[in-house]
């Protein structure tokens, strides 16, 4: 079996067992939700991982039926009893170990932010999210009529105010992707962000995955600081900037 088969069958043990309490700990609003991003992030279909859920439900006492009428696969039944005994965040901690690119640094930076906001699943959430925006649009750019010839450079690690740049002959076009649950919602652009969308102007795009929770759809903003369909606000606020010093 595949890697990733092997890891949306875990995942669909884990919504099995745990039901809505797995939902919750995530942070998803619904099922479908949790379908479409660890699809997204594992590549394979949605469906795929509901079917893998449905699969474990006779084992379970949920108020599903699942595959009730048939017998369990050899894969399946093994995985059972492999991880019989893992509790729930037993199974968030290999979630994560499976979804974090760089897991890491993802998990270093996630128990800092952890100190801060006081609850660490907020921190998967958005990384879900995000990671399966940006899956969608590796997905989907050549699609757009713009970018159909046009080479993919990943760089959302480089800091650079975008995600991904797309090379066209002589020029590039710089690709910042947002994600929403819902159809809408709120949307922000860092400082550097809105900065070199400023700078760029018509060579920039923000690239917006939206509705998880039903079916993910994409919007597509060229030039967003001067897009009459994206107003942005500046939102100012006063921080104490803390630095430490030693004398050598």
């Amino acid at each position: 079996m595949k890697e990733n088969l092997y890891q949306a069958m875990f995942i669909g043990l884990f919504l099995s067992k745990f039901d809505k309490k797995a939902l919750l700990i995530l942070g998803f609003k619904n099922f479908t939700e949790a379908y479409n991003t660890f699809g997204l992030l594992l590549k394979v279909k949605p469906l795929s991982i509901r079917n893998y859920r449905d699969e474990f439900d006779p084992v379970f006492p949920n108020a599903r039926k699942g595959w009730h009428k048939r017998l369990m696969h050899q894969s399946r039944k093994d995985m059972l009893l492999k991880y019989s005994n893992l509790d729930i965040l037993g199974f968030v901690v290999k979630i994560k170990q499976i979804i974090y690119i760089n897991p890491d640094i993802d998990l270093l930076e996630e128990k800092v932010i952890s100190l801060e906001e006081d609850n660490n699943n907020k921190f998967i959430k958005r990384l879900m999210t995000g990671q399966a925006a940006e899956q969608y649009f590796k997905d989907n750019f050549q699609s757009i009529e713009l970018f159909k010839n046009c080479s993919l450079q990943d760089t959302t690690k480089l800091g650079c105010g975008f995600d991904f740049k797309l090379n066209l002959d002589n020029k590039f076009y710089a690709i910042e992707v947002k994600g929403l649950s819902l159809n809408t919602g709120n949307i922000m652009l860092t400082p550097k962000e809105y900065k070199i969308a400023n700078f760029l102007k018509e060579d920039y795009f923000i690239f917006l995955v939206k509705n998880f929770i039903k079916e993910p759809e994409y919007n597509i903003y060229r030039n967003p600081i001067f897009e009459q369909q994206l107003k942005f606000n500046k939102q100012e606020q006063i921080i104490t900037q803390v630095s430490w010093n030693a004398n050598i």
